[in-house]
């Protein structure tokens, strides 16, 4: 799994591009904060090589947390900048800063 960080000098905003390698999955989400959870709202495009992408525009200067959800189970990022304990959920939730 993958983050890219893009900083946009012309607004105050990060361009964060997710990558999972997922050839057997039928669909990728990404879900956080930054969208109400909503498992629905941020899906990621599956590529030819069986990658799923997608990306996401974040304002800087905060932490979100976030997990993808990958044919209905929830996973983490090993690349995340550092994990959050949920209480709601008893797991961890991956976080990046900007």
């Amino acid at each position: 799994m993958a983050i890219k960080k893009q900083y946009l000098k012309s607004k105050p905003v990060c361009k964060v591009t997710f990558s999972v390698p997922a050839k057997e999955a039928k669909s990728v989400a990404v879900v956080g904060n930054f969208n109400e959870w909503n498992t629905e709202a941020t899906e990621l495009k599956k590529l030819k090589n069986g990658t799923f992408k997608g990306t996401v525009d974040l304002e800087k200067d905060n932490s979100y947390e976030f997990r993808y959800l990958v044919d209905g189970i929830y996973t983490n990022d090993d690349q995340a900048d550092s994990y959050a304990f949920n209480e709601f959920a008893g797991e961890e939730n991956c976080v990046i800063n900007l």
